[in-house]
């Protein structure tokens, strides 16, 4: 039996290289150029790294970003990062034309997050809770607004960068 692949810190991980939607690869294959961000990023840098990459329209790695931060995370933080990867694995789900799985993992996404949102504080005056510049609020709401669309009108009837997700609704 060959053994797992494993991180730095001894944690199981997966090397095979995948497509852009997370499918597996050949082992030979070559990895894609988004693959190789650097592990143990700050929760800012995996904010701003994940965020990018949902806005490129590169959710499969958005969500490896932001699993690997809900998987070092510890208390309350963990249910703000694994929201986030779970959102990211619904928008996968949806680029890859699977409207149940993308509908079921961008509302149980936002649940979570709605439930981190509700612990948290909100800054001074702001009315809404940021975490390293992410609106969660706005981010339930993007969130529970496509989920409800794919299960009315199907991937079919969304428009063109309908699947990009904006962390901030500023």
């Amino acid at each position: 039996m060959t053994d797992r692949d494993r991180d730095r810190a001894g944690r199981p991980r997966n090397a095979r290289p995948r497509d852009e939607l997370g499918r597996p690869l050949p082992r030979s294959a070559s990895q894609p150029v988004t693959a190789g961000v650097p592990a143990d990023l700050t929760p800012s840098e995996s904010a701003g790294i994940g965020g990018s990459l949902l806005l490129e329209g590169d959710p499969f790695q958005a969500h490896e970003i932001f699993e690997d931060a809900w998987k070092g995370a510890t208390g309350p933080e963990r249910d703000l990062w694994q929201g986030l990867a779970q959102v990211a694995v619904g928008l996968t789900h949806a680029r890859r034309g699977n409207e149940r799985g993308a509908v079921a993992l961008l509302t149980r996404g936002a649940g979570r997050l709605r439930d981190y949102a509700a612990r948290a504080e909100a800054p001074p005056h702001s009315g809404t809770p940021l975490a390293y510049g992410i609106d969660v609020a706005f981010v339930v709401t993007r969130a529970e607004e496509l989920a409800a669309r794919v299960e009315r009108d199907g991937l079919a009837a969304l428009p063109a960068g309908a699947l990009l997700l904006c962390l901030s609704g500023g």
